[in-house]
């Protein structure tokens, strides 16, 4: 497939717009311009480098972006291809991305709160088996680094977002995986947990998984409040 980028990246007034936000419009470019359509693959990272005038680490940056809010999926054997969800909404999440590089973070807190007290609440009604099998692989996952002392951000992200798919509503899924990731990274990469503070974490999680395997709603939201107080205390400062 060739494919004709055009360069016409508006340049910021204020900061200087980084690569990943310059390739994320690129690949905008390319699936409203119809090069690439929902479905497609995307051509191999040497050659999107090279056409896009990148480093093939910053090339993977902003696809792990972009697959982090779903707009693109990694196949095995099959590489990424771009989500099948329809080029308008593919155009407007992206614009929504490059917005969110200097959000009002306060606002995105405070939704991510609303969402997943949510999530969690119909969680404890619609779990499958294998949802609740799910998440606690996912709060293992975490608690495996977490004793370590080791960065465990994607693994917190990982098993909040399985939190969300019990839910089984699609909307509440797909918002939580467009604000969630940027929320956790900022939290975790600014704060520095001792080892006390590690195992309290952990047992904050499990203890979500606990009420919400024993469909008890009142102390699944409960706990999840819990869990949530430095959130709390920020949106509150």
């Amino acid at each position: 497939m060739k494919l004709n980028v055009i360069d016409n990246t508006e340049k910021p007034t204020k900061s200087k717009t980084s690569p990943e936000e310059v390739i994320i419009s690129k690949i905008r470019e390319l699936i409203v311009s119809k090069q690439l359509e929902p479905g497609d693959r995307l051509p191999a990272e040497r050659d999107l480098a090279k056409r896009f005038g990148v480093s093939r680490n910053q090339l993977r940056q902003a696809i792990q972006r972009l697959e982090f809010y779903g707009l693109v999926k990694k196949y095995p054997q099959s590489g990424t291809r771009v989500s099948n969800i329809g080029v308008t909404a593919l155009n407007g999440m992206m614009s929504d991305i490059l917005q969110l590089q200097n959000p009002d973070f306060k606002s995105l807190v405070e939704t991510r709160i609303i969402l997943e007290t949510n999530a969690v609440r119909i969680a404890a009604t619609r779990r499958t088996e294998n949802q609740i099998y799910q998440i606690q692989k996912a709060h293992e996952a975490y608690s495996e680094k977490a004793v370590k002392g080791l960065d465990a951000i994607e693994e917190d992200l990982m098993f909040h977002l399985k939190l969300a798919e019990a839910s089984n509503n699609t909307v509440i899924n797909s918002l939580m995986l467009i604000i969630t990731p940027e929320i956790i990274t900022h939290f975790v990469k600014n704060k520095v947990c001792n080892k006390e503070e590690n195992y309290l974490l952990i047992k904050e999680h499990q203890d979500i998984v606990d009420a919400v395997k024993e469909k008890d709603v009142e102390k699944a939201v409960a706990n999840l409040n819990n869990h949530f107080k430095e959130l709390h205390r920020y949106c509150n400062e």
